[in-house]
């Protein structure tokens, strides 16, 4: 017996409302709009001394625009470049001394595969009985993690593709909101004494400038070749870290080129509901809050499990694991002063056991679902 689609799930050829769909070129106002609100947002959120401010202000912001009803969108090719940037300041944060720690995190990255496991079923169930998501679209909206990937493959096994999409940017939007939160709470979190993250200034040696830039339009470019996921964070990760565990390079990019980033990557996160109707983002926000409680439960149990085995604090150990996207992640580990490489080298492998082992997986058990 074929059963229903998730509620009010509009037909696949919708390409209006399908928020990852290959759309039009962005109209300059609407951008331009989208990003007014979102630096207002962050501006305010770094003057509150709120956690992670210049990302979380700007996705509160256009969140808020977008079930609102404006008409803002942000270009794709603006967004890969900003987190080509944040790659490349990823990157930086892994100098030779790391080589010696690698090793230890053994335990911790083959605990991310029983981890990943555990959560999607339990969110699978979850969707299945509450949501009343069809089988398809549940398994793909219930996976931590690979937002561009499952919605892909998810439509081409026969999902909605919209109600995936939205599910994980509302994923996305309630980990990133809550994360930090918690580590002001229980965590060893202190603001930043100043409104910028960290980073340096403009005046950095020519070199410098030239081994970024390189970092940053080469390695997408390799990783799209590649066809690797994430490939304008990823490719430009990979190549900054290589200069910097070789010496080559001992800089980052300046503060404020990071806090630009981050706008337009909280923007892009709340452009993501724009065109879509207040009723259907609130009930899709709602399913999705339930579903991040069980991710984050499941992640805190985790770190809390390993937390004896590895000699890592819990709470370290519960952002690596927290399914709310590489950048983003990696973004909350900058902003709370927590060990960036640490977590970017976790969520990576999330990443690839997510991409590589959800869609076999998916084959082996279609007939169960």
């Amino acid at each position: 017996m074929t059963e229903a689609k998730a509620p009010d799930a509009p037909a696949h050829n919708s390409v209006k409302d399908s928020p990852h769909k290959e759309r039009k070129p962005t109209d300059l106002p609407g951008a331009l709009l989208a990003l007014a609100i979102g630096s207002a947002g962050g501006f305010l959120f770094a003057y509150l001394k709120l956690p992670l401010p210049w990302m979380m202000g700007a996705m509160v912001a256009t969140t808020i625009g977008s079930i609102a009803g404006l008409k803002i969108s942000l270009p794709s090719s603006l967004r890969m470049a900003m987190v080509a940037i944040l790659g490349v300041m990823l990157g930086s944060a892994f100098s030779p001394s790391l080589l010696d720690h690698i090793g230890k995190w053994a335990i911790s990255v083959a605990g991310l595969l029983v981890y990943g496991v555990v959560a999607l079923v339990l969110v699978l169930l979850f969707l299945r009985r509450y949501a009343k998501y069809d089988p398809v679209t549940a398994y793909f909206s219930s996976s931590p993690g690979g937002l561009n990937e499952m919605v892909i493959v998810g439509k081409a096994m026969g999902g909605d593709d919209r109600i995936i999409a939205l599910t994980h940017a509302s994923r996305i939007l309630i980990v990133v909101m809550i994360i930090p939160f918690l580590f002001r709470m229980f965590g060893d979190y202190t603001p930043q004494p100043g409104m910028l993250p960290p980073g340096s200034g403009f005046d950095l040696p020519l070199h410098e400038w030239a081994l970024m830039a390189g970092c940053a339009v080469i390695g997408p470019i390799i990783a799209m070749r590649l066809k690797l996921p994430a490939a304008p964070l990823l490719g430009a990760m990979v190549l900054s870290m290589a200069i910097h565990l070789t010496g080559l390079s001992k800089s980052a990019p300046p503060s404020m080129l990071i806090a630009a980033a981050q706008v337009v990557l909280g923007t892009g996160v709340g452009c993501r509901f724009a065109g879509t109707a207040v009723s259907e983002v609130l009930k899709i926000i709602r399913t999705s809050f339930g579903a991040s409680v069980i991710l984050l439960v499941t992640a805190v149990g985790a770190g809390l499990l390993l937390q004896d085995i590895t000699g890592l604090p819990w709470y370290v150990l519960v952002l690596a694991y927290a399914p709310g996207g590489l950048a983003e992640m990696s973004m909350v580990a900058l902003g709370i002063g927590q060990d960036v490489a640490f977590v970017a080298t976790h969520h990576l492998f999330r990443i690839a056991f997510i991409v590589i082992l959800a869609p076999l997986a998916f084959r082996m058990i279609r007939r169960w679902l």
